[in-house]
C-alpha cells in the first residue's frame, strides 16, 4: 500500500520541478543583461559554424546591444535569432548575403540551446 505515499510524493515533487522552472525562467528574464549576452553568444556561434571572422561577418543587428530586428521571439524557452552573414564587408559592398543563421539561446543567455538553421538563405532578405 506504498502506491499512493509514491504517487503523491511524485506528483509534489513534479509540482516543485515545474515551479523551480517558472522561477529560474522569470529570473532570466528580468536579468537585464541576459539579452545581450544571448546576442552575443549567438553571433559568435555563427562566426565559428561559418569558418570564422576571417570568411565570415554577421549582420549589423548582431552587432545591436541586445540582437536589434535579429531577435525574433524571447520566451521562457530563450531567445530565438535569426540573421544574415556573408563574407567580411557584404553589407558595405551591398552583396548579398550567402548564410542564414537561426539560433536558439538559453534564457539567461549563457548557452546554445540549439542551432535551428544555418545553411544559404531560405528567402530573398534586406540586411
Amino acid at each position: 500500500m506504498l502506491r499512493r505515499p509514491i504517487r503523491q510524493a511524485l506528483s509534489l515533487a513534479a509540482l516543485s520541478l515545474s515551479a523551480l522552472t517558472l522561477s529560474l525562467a522569470a529570473q532570466a528574464q528580468s536579468d537585464p543583461n541576459s539579452s545581450q549576452r544571448a546576442a552575443n553568444l549567438a553571433r559568435m556561434k555563427a562566426e565559428i559554424l561559418n569558418g570564422g571572422l576571417g570568411v565570415y561577418r554577421a549582420a549589423p543587428c548582431m552587432h545591436d546591444q541586445s540582437g536589434g530586428d535579429c531577435l525574433v521571439t524571447r520566451s521562457g524557452e530563450g531567445f530565438t535569432f535569426r540573421f544574415y552573414g556573408g563574407k567580411p564587408g557584404w553589407t558595405q559592398e551591398g552583396l548579398p548575403p550567402t548564410v542564414e543563421t537561426e539560433i536558439l539561446v538559453a534564457p539567461n543567455g549563457r548557452s546554445i540551446e540549439r542551432v535551428i538553421y544555418n545553411g544559404p538563405p531560405r528567402q530573398p532578405s534586406n540586411p
